[in-house]
């Protein structure tokens, strides 16, 4: 028996450093290349200007009073000031929280609170979310006191609103005030502190997505993410010469990690085509920078595929990029490689707890291996698949993917209850994905431990039947899960998305299924939808779609017990 367990090899080192002096060291290659393109802000930063704006913020952050180890939140979209923020507190050895941007009243407390956030850089708005409105929801105080010296009993470690833009507003400081840089003394400070800095020193909390619950603070080193974005951007072979279209958030590994830290590793050009996804703009700045690689969770692509001005864009410039986040049906990974001229795009596979990746398909692998898989494991990395006893599956034989090695985070901040629930006693992070592996190291997921469906005894994997029903033409995306049932356990449910102007009726739907699959796949409950429940990086919240499917059919989660 051949144990599902692989190791990662790779004549490169892990990289012993500080993000802030990888900023720096690709600054002095590549001084004059272009590292920062905003196109819906009209920026346009060289890597030089972009090390020289990170080195000004964080004296302007000293000079405020916040030192290493303070948590400054980040509430934004995609902006420059976002990356400029995540350069500048790296630099000071600050702790940057990154906020959902989706946040509302209750997450935005519970976040700031829970890793007692000083300082809070924020947007005035994104669409109909009026950052600062809630803020005064939360902080009135904000309306009487002195900049810095917030007093608010519901945020009571908040001492600190920065306010992205030119607007001055009562209680907060304008960015652009502490972007122009502190005092010479400022500078002595920064200086000094970067002398102190360690690889392994926490220097980003990022919350779970909450597809299954309340989000966690994940706590993540210099040398977890500087190496894994690193990692990321070597296997698509980037270089200096390269363009990445970066539309996924920022507040996100897929952003923040894949996105600026790969492109800072080989000294890649980051093109942020809008504040927040939208297909078009996408489709725009990949043919307006004639960049030469793209990232995007299935749905972008799916957007982007579908729009119907997509063959009005020149997209020639595209080799490489990413569609990772979650699931990649087959059926677009074809078209992306085909329509979107990409033979060279990788999925990923990883999670935030693993900063994100841990298994990327390589450029040349074959057609097979990368519309059907998520590839190999990353270098320096280890991975094995256990099944419900925590022994060792072999290959080919389903188990959960556990993590090791130099990517699992630190823990979840201030939460050892549920850090040790996730990290065991030998160091492997626990993913709660299922994954089968082949004779040839590459890895498939087939679902999640808690999204397995088991009906009368039977295990299902969701993700088995999604890819037969996104064979059928008409349709535009599909989630299946499963409810509660009284006699089965539980039976199967789909919800579907039609493409525009198609007209598959239910009947059509079943009658395909049952061709194509075992009778007991066959889902039970369909439903066609306009939207899915999602969070913001596109990841499917199937615990939503299972609570209203239970409570419009009247099936009640004790029936199974």
């Amino acid at each position: 028996m051949t144990p599902s367990y692989v190791s990662g090899c790779s004549d490169l080192p892990l990289l012993w450093r500080s993000i802030g002096d990888a900023l720096r060291d690709t600054s002095a290659r590549f001084p004059e290349r272009e590292a920062l393109i905003a196109c819906h802000q009209g920026i346009r930063m060289t890597w030089a200007e972009l090390d020289r704006a990170a080195d000004a913020l964080a004296t302007g952050l000293l000079e405020l009073g916040l030192t290493t180890g303070d948590r400054v939140g980040i509430w934004s979209p995609n902006r420059f000031e976002w990356v400029v923020t995540q350069f500048a507190t790296a630099r000071a050895g600050m702790i940057l929280v990154n906020v959902n941007p989706a946040y509302r009243l209750g997450e935005l407390e519970y976040a700031l609170n829970k890793v007692g956030c000083k300082a809070l850089v924020t947007a005035e708005r994104l669409k109909t979310s009026d950052y600062l409105v809630m803020l005064r929801t939360l902080a009135p105080e904000l309306e009487s006191c002195a900049a810095g010296a917030l007093d608010a009993p519901r945020l009571p470690s908040l001492r600190h609103v920065i306010v992205l833009g030119e607007s001055e507003h009562r209680g907060c400081h304008r960015y652009a005030d502490l972007a122009a840089g502190g005092g010479s003394e400022a500078a002595k400070r920064l200086a000094d502190i970067e002398g102190t800095l360690q690889a392994d020193d926490p220097i980003n909390i990022q919350f779970t997505s909450g597809t299954t619950g309340s989000p966690k603070g994940a706590t993540l080193s210099h040398f977890n993410i500087l190496n894994n974005g690193l990692f990321t951007a070597r296997t698509q072979r980037f270089s200096e010469h390269d363009r990445l279209c970066i539309p996924v958030p920022l507040y996100h590994c897929f952003g923040m990690v894949m996105g600026v830290l790969g492109c800072t590793a080989f000294g890649t050009t980051m093109v942020f085509p809008d504040e927040a996804f939208e297909p078009r703009s996408v489709l725009a700045a990949v043919a307006d920078e004639r960049c030469t690689a793209l990232y995007g969770v299935p749905t972008m692509f799916i957007a982007e595929l579908d729009h119907p001005e997509f063959a009005d864009f020149d997209l020639s410039s595209l080799r490489a990029g990413v569609m990772a986040g979650a699931p990649c049906p087959i059926e677009v990974m074809k078209r992306v490689q085909r329509d979107m001229h990409m033979p060279e795009v990788t999925i990923c596979y990883g999670m935030t707890e693993t900063s994100p990746v841990s298994f990327q398909s390589a450029v040349d692998d074959p057609l097979e291996k990368r519309v059907s898989t998520v590839g190999r494991v990353h270098p320096h990395v280890q991975v094995k698949l256990i099944d419900s006893d925590g022994r060792v599956v072999p290959r080919g034989a389903t188990g959960e993917l556990c993590t090791r090695g130099y990517c699992v985070m630190h823990g979840y901040w201030d939460d050892a209850e549920r850090t040790a629930e996730a990290i065991d006693r030998a160091g492997w992070m626990h993913t709660g994905d299922l994954a089968v592996m082949d004779e040839d190291s590459y890895v498939n997921i087939v679902g999640r431990v808690k999204d397995m469906i088991i009906r009368g005894g039977e295990n299902i994997y969701p993700r088995e039947i999604e890819e037969y029903l996104f064979r059928l033409d008409g349709i535009q995306d599909v989630a299946v899960f499963g409810v509660p049932d009284p006699k089965y356990g539980e039976q199967v449910a789909a919800w579907i998305r039609l493409k525009p102007g198609a007209t598959l009726s239910e009947d059509a739907i079943l009658a395909y299924c049952r061709e194509q699959i075992a009778h007991y796949k066959v889902p039970r409950y369909i439903r066609f939808v306009d939207d899915f429940p999602m969070t913001v990086t596109g990841k499917l919240q199937k615990f939503l779609m299972r609570e209203a499917m239970a409570e419009e059919l009247g099936l009640d989660e004790q029936q199974t017990a």
